[in-house]
């Protein structure tokens, strides 16, 4: 908000209008007279908590004042982050990430405060205020992109996991605007933040990136679980531990790598990973976390089995793969992904298992937009709806295969997943004909929102 005169002078106009003298003005505020006495003099030293009681009192909302404040006083008076910092923090609170940019502004050219923003930073994103914390990690990486220093690398790091959401073209961009600082983490980031990479990659199915970061995050992981001789080097102003037992991502890097290869269709060398992260006799630690992860890497190991030999032709695996789904209701959308993938590909009839989970396919369908915020759900639930829409085209249930067409293409552009879009779109074109008119102007209507949404998103400024 604009505002052409001081805040010193509303306080004025505000005490004449309503013949108020300082006394009586500290009474209805409940700051001290002397403080009071301090603003209408003009003196600068002005708290963003004695600032609020000001605005409370004169009945505006709190921030009201926020852009003169920085003005006013932030810029003219020496920059004192015991009075910056509070008002931070307010600016969070009512999320005025605008007011944030320009004090940020403000500090730019003094790399002394960049351990203060990045402390900040790193409790508004502990606290999830990802975009606030992003804000702060852009100003410090700005004031030290010269510095080459670890805490540049993580702030790229911080920034890279903030910008996760379901738009696939903004997470894709983030990942390869991330991956050059990897090395420049500590020993301990860089494991998390490969695991974490590879993920994004995989929810993106860019399986060639995956398969470089797995490879990357294997020998990293060994080297550090093997090497008795070589410590991991510490971060000298606090010890850090991993999130998980260093095995596990060892294990992991297996699995990533099983994923790449049954993608590209390499079953054997696939079932050859799937084994590796199987046995975990080289392990050494027998504590109840450790056991936990074992025992989660045996389950997954068992279910990847049924899916890699799936995708391999063989349908001899759908009864145990279906008694296992319905066990593991959580994995119902990953799994029927598979199976009904499976069913287009090699022209399998899995009728009676979408009869047996129709109750979980209507549930799944008839969600709103919001519900899948997490990349990697939206990913495959977008994917599913274009697998159902093929299945039942093929077998020419066409009133069936539409609407779940036309639901897909609908997700699809909320998260701007172009692979999908393209296929639903590829897979109308194919069955134009059997549309119906009211079909085909819905899907005409999709289409346009379509462009507009990605004229919207070519314009837009990256990470906002």
């Amino acid at each position: 908000m604009n505002h052409t005169t001081t805040i010193r002078t509303e306080l004025l106009n505000f005490m004449k209008h309503n013949n108020l003298n300082i006394n009586q003005l500290s009474k209805v505020t409940g700051l001290n007279a002397g403080s009071i006495s301090t603003m209408v003099n003009g003196n600068r030293a002005l708290s963003v908590e004695q600032l609020d009681r000001i605005t409370t009192a004169m009945g505006y909302s709190k921030g009201y004042f926020y852009e003169q404040y920085i003005e006013e006083y932030l810029a003219q008076i020496a920059l004192n982050w015991r009075r910056i910092k509070p008002f931070l923090y307010r600016c969070a609170e009512l999320d005025k990430q605008e007011c944030i940019r320009q004090v940020i502004g403000l500090l730019l050219d003094k790399l002394m405060y960049s351990s203060c923003l990045f402390d900040l930073a790193e409790e508004f994103f502990k606290d999830e205020k990802y975009a606030i914390a992003a804000i702060l990690y852009e100003g410090v990486a700005l004031s030290e992109k010269s510095q080459h220093s670890e805490r540049l690398a993580l702030c790229q790091y911080r920034l890279f996991m903030a910008r996760q959401g379901d738009n696939q073209e903004q997470n894709y961009q983030a990942a390869i605007e991330f991956q050059p600082f990897i090395d420049r983490l500590d020993e301990i980031d860089q494991l998390e933040a490969l695991k974490d990479l590879a993920n994004t990659y995989r929810s993106l199915r860019r399986w060639d990136k995956v398969e470089i970061v797995a490879q990357k995050l294997e020998h990293k992981a060994k080297i550090q679980y093997f090497s008795k001789c070589k410590p991991i080097r510490k971060n000298k102003n606090k010890q850090k531990k991993l999130s998980k037992p260093l095995y596990v991502y060892v294990a992991y890097s297996y699995l990533l790598r099983g994923s790449v290869c049954e993608e590209w269709g390499e079953y054997k060398q696939a079932l050859q990973h799937i084994h590796a992260y199987t046995d975990l006799s080289w392990v050494k630690e027998t504590d109840e976390e450790s056991e936990r992860w074992k025992g989660l890497f045996k389950e997954w190991a068992q279910v990847n089995t049924y899916v890699t030999k799936l995708f391999s032709g063989d349908a001899s695996v759908l009864p145990d793969y279906v008694a296992y789904i319905e066990v593991n209701k959580e994995e119902i959308l990953l799994s029927l992904l598979n199976i009904i993938e499976a069913a287009n590909r090699f022209n399998f009839n899995v009728d009676d298992i979408l009869c047996k989970f129709n109750d979980e396919v209507k549930s799944l369908t008839e969600l709103k937009k919001g519900v899948y915020t997490q990349q990697t759900t939206s990913e495959r639930f977008s994917r599913l709806l274009n697998e159902l829409a093929e299945y039942y085209l093929l077998k020419e249930m066409y009133q069936k295969g539409f609407e779940f067409l036309i639901t897909g293409l609908e997700k699809s552009s909320i998260i701007n997943n172009k692979s999908c879009i393209i296929k639903c779109v590829g897979l109308f074109e194919r069955f134009r004909k059997v549309a119906s008119f009211e079909t085909t102007e819905t899907y005409q209507n999709l289409i346009n929102e379509v462009y507009e949404n990605e004229k919207k998103i070519r314009e837009a400024p990256f990470g906002s």
